[in-house]
């Protein structure tokens, strides 16, 4: 049941700095098959059940060009995206608005080891890291046949996204901005 899901302790995060530009390395081990994890990561109708944002075609073509829109957002924020790779079922690279973003898919006995690289703004990057971490367990607990819904924007405040930011934001010794209309972040 959803209101029984608590994402654990910040982990499985690094950041790479190079000056301004930062990016955020997440790593996830998951008990599911690449096949399986690879479609979750490009197939529509899946990313609408753990992603933070939507997509109207499959991630899954080198040189596709499809529109990502943030979910759950205040107004609608909406980006043209390019497919850049798509190397079925090892690696995915596409950008959001102005950020790359790269999965990796390693076989990890019958699991995968998932990798995503994505280059946050320096000031968001404890945000990004909590938010990824939420739909890191998201997508796990989809693929094991025990979704909870997606818990993106506003609605990853009821789980534990605010603690998540703290020790993040710790870690990677940044202050985290306030989430805008509410008191988090202080």
């Amino acid at each position: 049941m959803a209101g029984q899901y608590v994402p654990g302790h910040a982990g499985g995060a690094q950041v790479i700095k190079d000056g301004e530009r930062w990016t955020l390395v997440l790593v996830r081990e998951l008990n599911h098959p690449r096949e399986r994890v690879w479609e979750a990561l490009t197939d529509p109708k899946h990313l609408r059940e753990w992603a933070p944002f939507d997509v109207d075609g499959d991630l899954g073509h080198a040189g596709a060009t499809v529109h990502l829109s943030v979910a759950n957002a205040p107004r609608p924020m909406i980006s043209e995206t390019v497919v850049t790779r798509a190397d079925r079922p090892s690696v995915l690279e596409y950008n959001w608005g102005d950020k790359n973003l790269r999965w990796e898919l390693e076989s990890l006995g019958d699991g995968t080891r998932l990798t995503l690289w994505h280059n946050i703004d320096r000031g968001f990057i404890a945000w990004g890291a909590a938010g990824w971490h939420i739909c890191f367990d998201v997508l796990d607990r989809l693929l094991a046949g025990d979704p909870i819904g997606r818990a993106v924007g506003p609605d990853a405040l009821r789980y534990d996204w605010q603690r998540l930011v703290d020790e993040y934001a710790k870690e990677f010794g940044v202050t985290a901005p306030k989430f805008p209309g509410t008191d988090v972040g202080k």
